[in-house]
Parts: C-alpha cells; structure tokens; sequence
C-alpha cells in the first residue's frame, strides 16, 4: 500500500513540472478569451501606423474592465499602441491601434515584431490596482509603407 501512494505522489509532482516546464501556448487563454494581431501592420500618409486584428473576452470581474493593448518592435525601436476598451459579449471583435511615428521615426518598411494583449485591469476604488494579461498573440508582421 506504502509503493501505490508513494507513485502517486510522483505521479502529481511530475504532472506539475512538466506543466512548469511546458507552459500553455500562446493562444491558451483563461475564460475563452483570446486576441490575434495580424501579419501585417501599415504605416499611412500621415505618418501613423496601424496594427490590427480580433479579440474575443467574456464579461469581466466585477472589478475589472478588459483592455486591448499592442506593441511593435522594429530594429531596437518599441512603440506601445492601445486599441482601447473591449467589448466583452462572448462574440468575436476586430481591434485597431494606431500610433503616430513622429516620436518613433525609426520604424520603416519591413518587418517587425508585433504582440497583442488582452488585458484585464482591476480597480480599487477609482484608481486601477493591478494588470492581468488574460490573452495574448505574437508573431512577425511585415510593415508596408502607404507614404
């Protein structure tokens, strides 16, 4: 009877480093949240950039409000994008961010890194106490130059 429990034990204990070791991948979410970016992001006429893809989330904690965010990262230089708040029914949403290169000119045609978060912020009163990442995407897009 010792031997049955001892393996057991081994049993749950390699089940927890093999899930410390290989983690969820990226498209794993909590609560069938999930967020995409797509392959390609443009810089406009104007000189602003934009990223873009879909989310889906469900209803928040009664604390919280969900967030998309964006990054693109080119050559060394990272310029952080928000799409803004989401819209949490269940059902799947296309995000924009845009940004303004005129403090990042050092993006250009080409490709780059880009990661889209979905966000959850929790409030403590009016103020915003702590950030979870329910859901997050990245890959290599390839920024086109519409100039």
């Amino acid at each position: 009877m010792r031997a049955y429990g001892s393996r057991i034990t081994l049993a749950a204990f390699s089940a927890l480093a093999a899930a410390a070791v290989f983690p969820a991948p990226a498209e794993a979410t909590v609560f069938n949240q999930a967020v995409s970016v797509q392959s390609k992001a443009s810089i406009g006429k104007d000189g602003t950039i934009t990223l873009s893809g879909t989310y889906r989330c469900e209803l928040p904690s009664p604390k919280g409000a969900i967030h998309v965010g964006a990054t693109l990262v080119q050559d060394g230089v990272r310029l952080g994008l928000s799409a803004g708040a989401a819209v949490c029914d269940g059902r799947s949403h296309a995000w924009y961010a845009r940004g303004t290169l005129r403090y990042t000119p050092g993006v250009h045609a080409g490709r780059a890194e880009a990661a889209a978060e979905l966000q959850e912020i929790h409030f403590s009163g009016f103020m915003p106490s702590s950030l979870d990442t329910v859901a997050a995407d990245r890959k290599v897009v390839e920024v086109v130059d519409l100039r």
